[in-house]
């Protein structure tokens, strides 16, 4: 059994902004891998810190000379500007346990079969802003639960795409991939209105 880089969602109403990428990464400082760039195969280079859980992984099983498929959690300041936060590895040979029958199969095939593709994006928040002349919006993601303590329970990421008006404040998921340093909206599926806690 393969795992899935991307798991389903437990919840309809599960909040994530998660992505895999094809790239070799490359840090700033050999010293200190944790800060750096991924380079996809069209050669764009993309900021990218690798966070904890991730490091010791890295420093175990992976050649950073070589291509992979990183499991990383998408931030940008406008739909210009994507910033990477590399949370895992996806490597079904060496970091799962695959069964024989797949063994002669490449990642990008097993990717397939799970209905993913190399820069898919799964963005699932709530609509909180449609800029309908520039054809882009913002999704809000909140830590699930969204916790009242922390001011860096949630995030925004601007998306390119057109979504209509009447749709702002309600739950969307969103099948986004990643073009450059732009997320593109390719499908969106509304759930239900966000409540707002004020009232």
């Amino acid at each position: 059994m393969i795992k899935n880089p991307i798991q389903e969602v437990t919840n309809k109403l599960q909040y994530r902004a998660i992505g895999i990428v094809k790239g070799i990464y490359k840090p700033n400082n050999i010293d200190q891998l944790n800060r750096g760039t991924l380079t996809d195969k069209e050669g764009k280079i993309l900021e990218a810190v690798i966070l904890g859980k991730a490091i010791s992984l890295i420093k175990k099983y992976i050649n950073l000379e070589k291509n992979h498929f990183w499991i990383v959690y998408p931030r940008n300041k406008n739909i210009h500007n994507l910033h990477l936060q590399v949370a895992g590895i996806w490597d079904p040979y060496k970091l799962n346990q695959v069964d024989n029958n797949n063994s002669e199969k490449d990642p990008n095939e097993l990717l397939e079969e799970l209905n993913l593709n190399n820069n898919y994006f799964s963005i699932r928040g709530e609509l909180v802003y449609v800029n309908t002349q520039k054809k882009e919006f913002v999704i809000k993601i909140c830590s699930s639960p969204p916790s009242k303590k922390s001011k860096y329970s949630s995030f925004k990421i601007i998306i390119e795409g057109e979504i209509s008006l009447q749709f702002l404040n309600n739950f969307v998921s969103l099948d986004v991939i990643r073009d450059g340093s732009t997320l593109r909206m390719v499908k969106y599926e509304i759930f239900k209105k966000i409540e707002s806690e004020k009232g």
